[in-house]
């Protein structure tokens, strides 16, 4: 079980925004690769790190930072922000980061993705945002038709390493994620989920530690110190141990 700190990316700071409101923006620092070292000093195992204006605009922005980030740690970095191009995927790909995560594109263009889990196998995650149970898309500023659980059971036949579900109604709130949107995810792919949104105590990291996920991604509630990473990490290695003995 991975506790995946969320290092998000706009104007070249690291900030977060509240429910993926592109106005709603608060800074925690103006050195994003600092931030990341910081994260890989305090035992983080993965990093996840959004480009929020490449999801905005439709293209990576803020690329000369996250080449920084890959090149000043060793933890493995995985990205996601505007990657729309076969080109753009390769450009992170070659420059260190260990998987990306597509979007948008992933509804758009779904014949696309399936070349590109066939063409950098294990390194392409999907990345799905719910608002109200549907998917949301271009930067979480309009819905699509799809239901999260619909489009899960679709993309998992193209062999994705991961999907990262992200409730935006919880996003950067510090009120709990989404456990029964979660369950219901759960029981309807066999392909590693990722938890993102809401996570804001050590209770919540328990509860979803309880679930079949492969991690859990933390944003603000490690930024304003509602949650302190080794805790998160001892928490969470403690009812994996718990879980497998009993198994044993």
């Amino acid at each position: 079980m991975l506790i995946i700190p969320a290092i998000d990316l706009k104007g070249g700071k690291c900030v977060r925004l509240t429910q993926g409101q592109k106005d709603a923006e608060t800074v925690f620092s103006d050195d994003p690769v600092d931030v990341a070292k910081s994260w890989q000093d305090q035992g983080a195992e993965y990093l996840h790190v959004v480009d929020l204006d490449g999801a905005f605009e439709g293209a990576p922005k803020n690329l000369p930072i996250v080449e920084q980030i890959v090149k000043n740690v060793k933890t493995p970095v995985e990205f996601g922000g505007g990657l729309r191009t076969t080109q753009s995927v390769r450009t992170l790909l070659d420059a260190g980061i260990n998987r990306v995560i597509i979007g948008t594109k992933a509804i758009d263009s779904p014949s696309w993705v399936e070349e590109l889990c066939a063409k950098f196998p294990g390194r392409i995650a999907i990345g799905i945002d719910a608002k109200n149970g549907r998917v949301a898309v271009k930067g979480w500023t309009s819905l699509s038709e799809l239901t999260s659980v619909a489009f899960a059971k679709e993309i998992e036949k193209i062999s994705p390493c991961a999907i990262i579900f992200t409730d935006i109604s919880k996003d950067g709130m510090l009120q709990g994620p989404n456990i029964p949107a979660l369950k219901d995810l759960l029981l309807a792919v066999k392909t590693p989920v990722i938890a993102s949104g809401g996570i804001s105590s050590l209770k919540d990291v328990e509860s979803l530690c309880k679930l079949s996920i492969a991690g859990m991604i933390i944003g603000t509630a490690l930024y304003t110190g509602h949650i302190k990473l080794r805790e998160a990490r001892q928490l969470c290695n403690s009812i994996c141990n718990k879980r497998t003995s009993k198994i044993s």
